[in-house]
């Protein structure tokens, strides 16, 4: 199928951008990143912008660095670059983690970090582990710049704190280099998208658990962060009793009313998949604490 016509600008800065957003503000306006989750929804009909203003070309977007204890992700980088990144496997491993797990090779090599964050798909990968990370979006509009914490951003389906002029510049992450951060993820058998996924990121000191961000998606409506998982492992040893107690509680704060249904999965199995997956999550880091270094 073709899309309808529409009027097509090319952003060569973030400026340039958000003039372009507030000009055509009467318009159905479409930012174009990657294009994975934008451009097959206009060729099926279900987007038909007015307005497609492509930033793909803007420096200010790209790029990956270490400035202090924060690891910053330029929105535009693909999923690629972030994996290509060693500074982002050290001081961002439950999202790096995630990352691995989104599509195959060629949506990596194409689809970006921050058109995965500002789609606010229930169902992609990344929101948990933003969650997880307590990552911070930078979003620049009309106004300034403004950062978001990630249990801020998501509002529901489709629906982020983002307004209609404002772009994803940036993510900001703390560093967690002497973290353990893992993803589990059951797959949808038609997609590759997350029937459900888990991400976590754990500190442990002498075989104690000093920190602990756990986030989900595919569960719900948007990413949410499991905080009686969390509060489960805080101060105890990462072991099978102490996991199975963790994962236990991973929809005590959710309404599992509201979950997640569709043709291949129900609420109900979804409640039952993200204590399964929020198990094999902490499991995975189990792993990967008691992994050699490659410095060993």
């Amino acid at each position: 199928m073709y899309p309808d016509e529409f009027d097509y600008y090319q952003a060569a800065t973030v400026d340039e951008a958000i003039d372009l957003l507030e000009e055509n503000a009467m318009e159905e306006t479409e930012l174009l990143a990657g294009g994975h989750s934008l451009l097959p929804a206009m060729k099926t009909g279900l987007s038909s912008p007015d307005v497609l203003i492509d930033i793909g070309e803007v420096d200010a977007l790209h790029g990956v660095a270490v400035d202090g204890d924060t690891l910053t992700i330029g929105a535009m980088n693909r999923y690629s670059d972030v994996l290509g990144s060693a500074d982002a496997h050290e001081h961002a491993p439950a999202l790096t983690a995630a990352v691995e797990r989104v599509g195959d090779r060629q949506v990596r090599n194409r689809g970006t970090i921050g058109g995965n964050l500002a789609h606010a798909d229930p169902a992609s990968d990344l929101p948990g582990a933003a969650l997880a990370s307590d990552v911070r979006l930078v979003v620049q509009g009309p106004d300034g710049e403004r950062t978001i914490p990630a249990d801020e951003f998501y509002y529901g389906m489709y629906a982020t704190d983002l307004g209609p002029a404002e772009i994803l510049t940036r993510i900001e992450v703390p560093s967690a280099a002497d973290a353990v951060g893992t993803y589990a993820k059951r797959p949808s058998p038609s997609s590759g998208y997350a029937m459900v996924g888990v991400a976590a990121l754990l500190t442990i000191e002498d075989g104690t658990v000093a920190s602990a961000g756990i986030g989900a998606n595919g569960a719900m409506d948007h990413g949410v962060r499991l905080e009686p998982v969390e509060e489960a492992l805080i101060g105890e040893s990462l072991d099978e009793e102490t996991i199975a107690t963790a994962a236990s509680r991973a929809t005590d704060d959710l309404d599992t009313a509201l979950m997640m249904e569709d043709l291949q999965a129900s609420g109900e199995f979804r409640a039952q998949l993200l204590g399964v997956y929020t198990e094999r999550a902490l499991e995975a880091a189990i792993d990967r604490a008691s992994a050699p270094s490659a410095a060993d």
